[in-house]
């Protein structure tokens, strides 16, 4: 079973749509038990910063999700999902992220933003299993990690800019996957089939 996490913020139906579609054995959870019982944890992501740590903490998660990473199990943060991974964002100065990963997300420097629609992935020799395709983003901040060598793929708004990372069991990517039609459906079936 693949938890998906429902800590109040997030796109999960249309997560579970896709999983459902994949014909692949999911719940959609914020129960500790269920999330330790999982085979692979998906960390959707809509919404803002600090409500994201906020919902977190209030429904005490935070540990049992860093517990399940550091497990070395499976798992995939979108968009949200991938920014709270890492030290701090320039969307809430003042809250400490999940920090199991070193950098920080900034803001977008353009005068428009959010960027909405499709774009184009640049895909590094880290990548296991994406293409370079288009894919859905809804973003006005993006991922810059310490450590470049992470970064599986980047895109273009702007200037380049941190599209997804891998490193050990950790996929994560600023794009909407199960937004991105033909695309989505590719990159959730070589994931499944990775893990």
């Amino acid at each position: 079973m693949i938890a998906i996490l429902d800590y109040g913020a997030g796109n999960v139906r249309s997560i579970s749509n896709m999983l459902q579609f994949l014909d692949c054995d999911y719940k959609i959870t914020c129960d500790v038990g269920e999330i330790k019982k999982a085979r692979a944890l998906i960390f959707p992501g809509q919404g803002h910063f600090k409500q994201a740590l906020d919902n977190l903490n209030n429904k005490k998660l935070i540990e049992p999700i860093k517990s399940f990473i550091r497990s070395g199990k499976p798992f995939l943060g979108i968009c949200l999902g991938f920014q709270v991974l890492f030290e701090k964002s320039e969307e809430a100065p003042e809250i400490q992220g999940l920090s199991l990963l070193k950098g920080e997300v900034k803001k977008f420097n353009t005068k428009k933003i959010p960027q909405i629609g499709w774009n184009k992935l640049e895909t590094t020799k880290n990548n296991s299993f994406l293409e370079d395709d288009y894919f859905y983003f809804v973003n006005s901040y993006y991922v810059k990690p310490d450590n470049k060598s992470i970064i599986s793929s980047y895109s273009d708004y702007y200037g380049k800019f941190c599209a997804s990372i891998e490193i050990d069991n950790i996929c994560a990517c600023q794009f909407h996957p199960e937004k991105s039609s033909n695309a989505g459906i590719s990159f959730f079936r070589n994931w499944i089939e990775k893990i």
